[in-house]
């Protein structure tokens, strides 16, 4: 790890005020990640700015009947948080589906949303890395690249979104606001992140002078016909080869609204409102559920060692789909090896 400068911040304004003078600084709060990163040499920051004494740990009721989430809330108080309990439930699965219990005890919202892909050629230096150091180009694309993209990705980078939190955030149609120097903006989850492109370095749009400072959610939680169902190759500590956030408003036996969202198949958590729309008026039944995976899928392309994953993933959304329209809230964890 390289030597480096750490203050910290004192306000909102402050933190921002601060990496805007300092080009090549991090803000740093639970570090679940960042401290990671900087023991491999992955990541070198000449300064670190703490954010976590910053007055943005509260989860609260907001006006129309939504949620704020300060970006500091910890990812285990935001799961037992009661209004997520009671109206977000998808949420607190997602959650609780992540890491361990030590580490959700320190993960922050903010920093959870910024977390950097576990792809083992990102972290290993000895291999080329786009997303490390552009340029350089992509081990994983002809590597061992099983839990590999296979939405979205591009020449430059195959490499997967980690997080749970954000496939739910994306489901529920969560809002990230941000503070700059000059003014605070507001971006759909779903745009918060990025595909790789030609800039896989590049995860989010976010500026480097800017912070996250909340999570905001709309009133409709779909609290009654969710599931997250997460499959990976171990019980637990272990990040998604897919995972499927679905949510379901019915009418009687007719879909009267359907959101999905993907995780570990593509640079961010995965939606394509086409297919949602498709599903209004459609009976919650296995055809109407096997329709819409293959047409989630219809644009996959497997990687050499990934082949399996594209049948996984239609049979996951199927799986969820079917859980959330019987009303069975329940967090489903698999294990698959192979």
């Amino acid at each position: 790890m390289i030597n480096f400068d750490y203050v910290r911040a004192a306000s909102a304004a402050d933190a921002v005020s601060r990496i805007a003078a300092f080009p090549g600084a991090k803000f740093i709060a639970g570090g679940t990640n960042l401290v990671d990163l900087m023991k491999e040499d992955v990541e070198r920051p000449p300064r670190l700015i703490d954010i976590s004494r910053l007055p943005l740990k509260h989860v609260e009721e907001i006006q129309g009947g939504g949620l704020r989430i300060g970006a500091l809330v910890a990812n285990a108080d935001l799961a037992g948080a009661p209004p997520v309990a009671q109206r977000y439930p998808l949420l607190g699965d997602a959650l609780r589906a992540g890491a361990s219990g030590q580490l959700r005890n320190m993960a922050s919202v903010g920093g959870n949303l910024m977390q950097r892909t576990r792809c083992c050629y990102f972290y290993d230096l000895a291999t080329p890395c786009n997303k490390r150091r552009p340029g350089d180009g992509c081990s994983a694309r002809d590597g061992l690249n099983r839990a590999h993209a296979i939405l979205g990705a591009s020449d430059a980078c195959v490499a997967t979104h980690p997080s749970d939190m954000c496939v739910a955030l994306a489901a529920l149609d969560a809002i990230v606001h941000v503070r700059g120097p000059t003014e605070g903006r507001a971006l759909a989850l779903t745009d918060f992140h990025r595909l790789p492109g030609d800039t896989p370095d590049r995860d989010a749009n976010l500026e480097p002078d800017e912070l996250i400072t909340a999570v905001e959610l709309p009133p409709k939680g779909f609290a009654e016909h969710y599931s997250y169902l997460k499959i990976r190759d171990r019980l637990s500590y272990a990040f998604a080869l897919v995972s499927v956030a679905a949510a379901l408003d019915l009418d009687g036996d007719r879909i009267r609204e359907a959101r999905i969202a993907l995780g570990g198949v593509a640079h961010k958590p995965w939606r394509d409102a086409r297919v949602e729309d498709a599903m209004r008026g459609a009976p919650a039944n296995a055809a109407t559920f096997g329709a819409a995976a293959q047409a989630l899928l219809r644009d996959a392309r497997a990687l050499a060692h990934n082949a399996f994953k594209i049948d996984l993933a239609a049979r996951t959304v199927v799986r969820a789909l079917t859980q959330a329209a019987r009303g069975t809230p329940q967090s489903q964890t698999d294990k698959r090896i192979g």
